[in-house]
């Protein structure tokens, strides 16, 4: 008789704690979606049709996430939509939307352009830098291929600049 109680003592002590696991690993598998940025809605993008002007565009639409800042003037109205499976984890982008208002010369919309993930690359909007071309050299690099003369370099140190400064041998 005592061991058939022993065995079912056991039986509800090993479900007690798979029970126990199961409610504090439960706890754990909780998805969490982030949205950030403009959600763009069809109703207030008839706000701004083309012809419209910038401060219509400020009015309806809000401050822009970003503007271009070269050539033709663009308001850039960025969304992205992150996930993460547990809290302690980073999230990953599943999906970014941008919504580009193109302006005239004259300062009125002329089309609205949407993208997404397929047309492009992520955008970085925490870093705050502008990718650019080319390669920016370190002194050494520089050194190395012939873009820094050393004896000026250690001249200009000094505090003596040579007659030839900045010219090439």
């Amino acid at each position: 008789m005592q061991v058939h109680g022993l065995r079912t003592g056991r039986a509800r002590g090993v479900i007690l704690a798979m029970l126990m696991a199961t409610a504090s690993l439960s706890g754990c598998a909780t998805s969490e979606v982030i949205q950030n940025g403009y959600v763009v809605d069809e109703q207030t993008l008839a706000l701004v049709p083309p012809g419209s002007s910038k401060e219509q565009v400020m009015l309806s639409l809000g401050t822009p996430s970003a503007t271009a800042t070269f050539d033709a003037e663009v308001y850039y109205y960025i969304s992205q939509k992150r996930e993460r499976a547990v809290a302690f984890m980073k999230p990953k982008l599943k999906d970014q939307t941008v919504l580009a208002v193109y302006f005239t010369k004259d300062g009125v919309v002329d089309h609205l352009a949407h993208y997404s993930l397929k047309d492009g690359r992520v955008f970085d909007m925490i870093s705050k830098t502008t990718p650019t071309g080319g390669v920016e050299k370190t002194f050494l690099m520089r050194l190395l291929s012939g873009g820094v003369n050393p004896a000026a370099a250690a001249q200009q140190l000094l505090g003596r600049v040579p007659e030839n400064y900045g010219t090439r041998p």
